[in-house]
């Protein structure tokens, strides 16, 4: 789980394919540096946030630590030079380039990171659950005063039911509030909505660099999901009648507490 506000900024220094000792075949290896200031307290098989996806940490070394820290079974060569001070390794499975944009990273990339939550961790920005529900594309950025605002259409245009304006949204690991919401069936065709990225967060997500076309993960609030399924169950469990049975149990009610009024 993760609060949706970014720690610090890293910058991707080696991508390999995993063998089937490291990751059951066929998945990618990032090497993720200049994150020394999140690595004083890791440990292998932490989560860690990569542009909003929830990885695990195997392999890892900080600016303090003499050797890096990896399985004792690990055949993992040694960290490449340009990430031989603070760095940290993840696997990246199939399943996981294709939902995210991770598989479009390159060295040099640079990714939002945020460390799991804590118990002590203040809840700054929303819950976050590494899970990205799918990518979204950048329609569009202008600028608004010092500020920017992002217009994106999510791949999964099935998605956009749970995005509310005034509600969360996390890119790239980001918690953002958004601002507008066009559905499909409403003007400008497509299904969009929109956020805004003030002076001081541009400074510290990657997001602020992206530019029309370009792609980034997007996670929708949990609460939408469990707050439908809820709905869909209560009106599954009232049988036969489904709407009509629920509003006249609603009916019901209200005229029984009328009547209990005005018997007072």
């Amino acid at each position: 789980m993760f609060t949706g506000l970014v720690e610090t900024i890293g910058t991707v220094t080696n991508l390999s394919s995993l063998d089937s000792t490291s990751s059951g075949g066929s998945g990618t290896s990032l090497t993720i540096s200049d994150c020394g200031c999140i690595l004083s307290d890791a440990s292998l098989g932490d989560s860690i946030s990569v542009n909003g996806t929830c990885l695990t940490i195997t392999e890892f070394s900080d600016s303090d630590s003499d050797s890096p820290n990896h399985p004792a079974s690990s055949s993992s060569p040694s960290p490449s030079p340009a990430s031989a001070s603070s760095y940290f390794k993840v696997g990246v499975a199939p399943e996981t380039l294709r939902r995210t944009n991770l598989g479009s990273l390159k060295q040099g990339s640079k990714v939002n990171l945020e460390r799991s939550v804590s118990a002590s961790t203040r809840m700054g920005g929303h819950f976050v659950q590494g899970h990205v529900d799918t990518v979204a594309t950048v329609l569009s950025v202008r600028p608004d005063g010092n500020s920017l605002v992002f217009r994106l259409r999510p791949r999964e245009r099935g998605v956009l039911r749970y995005v509310i304006e005034k509600g969360y949204v996390a890119l790239d690991g980001a918690s953002l509030t958004v601002t507008r919401v066009v559905d499909d069936e409403d003007e400008g065709g497509g299904g969009w909505f929109e956020v805004m990225l003030i002076a001081y967060t541009q400074e510290k997500v990657v997001t602020a660099a992206k530019r029309e076309g370009e792609q980034v993960n997007l996670e929708i609030d949990m609460v939408g999901k469990y707050v439908e399924k809820s709905v869909r169950g209560y009106f599954e469990d009232t049988g036969k009648g489904g709407e009509a049975a629920v509003l006249e149990k609603m009916v019901e009610r209200i005229v029984g507490e009328k009547m209990k009024a005005m018997n007072r």
